[in-house]
């Protein structure tokens, strides 16, 4: 089918100051913008977890904003995995 983009999903591992400034909060917002499914969550060692699925181009412009210097806190650096989607998810949640 031409013209439908294949549905991915991004893991990301956001590292730097990103608990308890809202960043769980932005990263909900960009990514309801976008359309995508997911969650972000904090993680013990003080990281956040981003998981999204939807069009690859709305997963690269969620990237893209958490890259762009523009959320909350600061993010020091972000690790990327892709994959398929698994579907079964709805709305974007903060865990």
């Amino acid at each position: 089918m031409a013209g439908v983009e294949r549905a991915v999903r991004l893991t990301a591992w956001v590292r730097g100051r990103v608990q308890g400034v809202g960043f769980r909060w932005w990263t909900r917002a960009r990514a309801l913008e976008l359309g995508l499914v997911g969650s972000a969550s904090n993680l013990r060692d003080g990281r956040v977890e981003v998981n999204a699925e939807g069009p690859e181009s709305s997963c690269r412009a969620l990237l893209t904003a958490l890259r762009s210097g523009d959320t909350p806190g600061q993010v020091d650096s972000i690790v990327e995995r892709w994959s398929e989607a698994r579907g079964g998810l709805t709305g974007f949640v903060e865990r």
